[in-house]
C-alpha cells in the first residue's frame, strides 16, 4: 500500500499542479505539502483535507483508493449527481463525485430562463462541452456565440468566460473540465 505523501505527491503530478499552485488553492503552506509528500510530517485531518479538496477529491476517496485501487461504483443514476453548486438559477451536478482522484470533472449544468453565470470567469484547465437542450449564449475572451441543442465548445479555461441562457425554456449543457476545479 502507498504511504498518503506519495500518494498525494503523484496525485498533484496527475493534476499538473506544482506545489505552489497547490499551496494557493489549498491554504497549507508550500513548505507544509512539501514535507507530508515526503513523509517527514503526518498532516492533520484538517490539513489533508483541505489539500485534497484542492485537488478535486475527498478523504474518503483518497482513503478508498489507497485500499483498493480502483473505484467501486461505475455508475449513476440521475438522482445521485452530487449538487455542486447553485446560484442565480444556475445548477451544477457532479458525475463521479465519489471516484477516487478524478483527473476530469464531468457536469450536467442547467441554466432557468435568463440565468447566467454571475460573472466572467478564468481557471487554469480545459473545458468542453455540448449543449443538450436550449440555448446558451457562451462568451469567450470576448468572442459571443449563440449554441444550441448539438452545438458545442471547447476553449481554454484561462480566457475569461460565461454562459447565459439566452432561451425561453430551461438549457441544458453536459461539459467536461481538466484538470478538476471542484
Amino acid at each position: 500500500m502507498a504511504l498518503v505523501g506519495g500518494k498525494l505527491r503523484a496525485l498533484r503530478q496527475r493534476r499538473g499542479l506544482g506545489m505552489r499552485e497547490l499551496a494557493l488553492r489549498s491554504g497549507v503552506s508550500h513548505s507544509a505539502i512539501s514535507l507530508i509528500e515526503r513523509e517527514r510530517m503526518s498532516p492533520s485531518v484538517d490539513t489533508l483535507a483541505a489539500i485534497l479538496a484542492a485537488l478535486g477529491t475527498t478523504l474518503s476517496s483518497f482513503f478508498s483508493d489507497l485500499e483498493s485501487g480502483f473505484p467501486t461504483k461505475p455508475f449513476y443514476k440521475a438522482e445521485e449527481l452530487a449538487e455542486i453548486g447553485r446560484a442565480d438559477r444556475v445548477s451544477y451536478r457532479l458525475v463521479g463525485m465519489d471516484y477516487p482522484n478524478r483527473r476530469m470533472l464531468m457536469l450536467a449544468e442547467r441554466y432557468a430562463p435568463g440565468a447566467r453565470t454571475e460573472a466572467m470567469i478564468a481557471h487554469n484547465a480545459e473545458e468542453a462541452g455540448i449543449v443538450t437542450q436550449g440555448a446558451v449564449e457562451v462568451t469567450v475572451d470576448g468572442r459571443m456565440q449563440i449554441l444550441r441543442k448539438g452545438d458545442a465548445y471547447y476553449f481554454d479555461s484561462r480566457l475569461p468566460h460565461s454562459f447565459r441562457n439566452v432561451d425561453a425554456d430551461v438549457s441544458e449543457i453536459v461539459s467536461a473540465i481538466t484538470p478538476p476545479t471542484y
